[in-house]
């Protein structure tokens, strides 16, 4: 399921479209449809694992995407990051005139073989993609991926940054994942109270 075309802050519950794994409408009904689906259909198709998949185009970790220092897990909450997280770069999978936009079959499944089975896979110049085992868990780890990437910044101005081992990203990862119902609950409740009637 994907919403229609539209932006983000208006979209309601009916606007929601359901598509097949090659990123087919399966009742269009005249509606427009965002090019990018074929980020979700592919890595649904990739991963049997993933069951909400987030795109975005966090200003946070586009410097990591363009530049030499990787975005690792240096935050406690930023612990499902695990290792230094993969860069996809759109020119592999189509040349150098592209409009950086995954728009098709061939660049979606290149996007999930850069992901592999990892939780977030970052865009160079674009965005990153974000998937979990349920909705609240892909914006749990959307909304930590932002935070990690804004600590790194700034602990990168002082000096040497200190990154989670691996072996403590996954600890923290799954006492993090118990938790994910306690922030759902906040963050579902600011929506509601910010949420404009349509």
């Amino acid at each position: 399921y994907l919403a229609r075309a539209r932006g983000a802050g208006m979209i309601v519950a009916d606007e929601a479209m359901e598509f097949d794994l090659e990123g087919k409408p399966i009742d269009e009904q005249g509606r427009r449809m965002f090019g990018e689906r074929f980020i979700h259909s592919e890595i649904y198709k990739a991963r049997p694992d993933v069951q909400a998949v987030v795109h975005s185009h966090l200003t946070s970790v586009v410097p990591f995407s363009i530049s030499t220092k990787p975005l690792r897990p240096v935050a406690h909450m930023g612990g499902f990051l695990l290792h230094d997280v993969p860069v996809y770069e759109i020119r592999d999978a189509g040349g150098n005139e592209t409009n950086m936009l995954v728009n098709n079959n061939v660049l979606g499944a290149a996007l999930a073989k850069t992901l592999a089975q990892e939780a977030v896979v970052l865009m160079r110049g674009h965005g990153m993609v974000v998937v979990g085992t349920s909705m609240k868990q892909a914006v749990f780890r959307s909304i930590y991926t932002d935070v990690n990437a804004r600590i790194q910044t700034e602990a990168q101005k002082m000096g040497e940054v200190k990154a989670l081992n691996e072996a403590e990203a996954a600890k923290v990862s799954a006492t993090n994942d118990a938790s994910i119902e306690r922030s759902w609950e906040i963050w579902r409740y600011r929506a509601l109270l910010n949420t404009p009637k349509l």
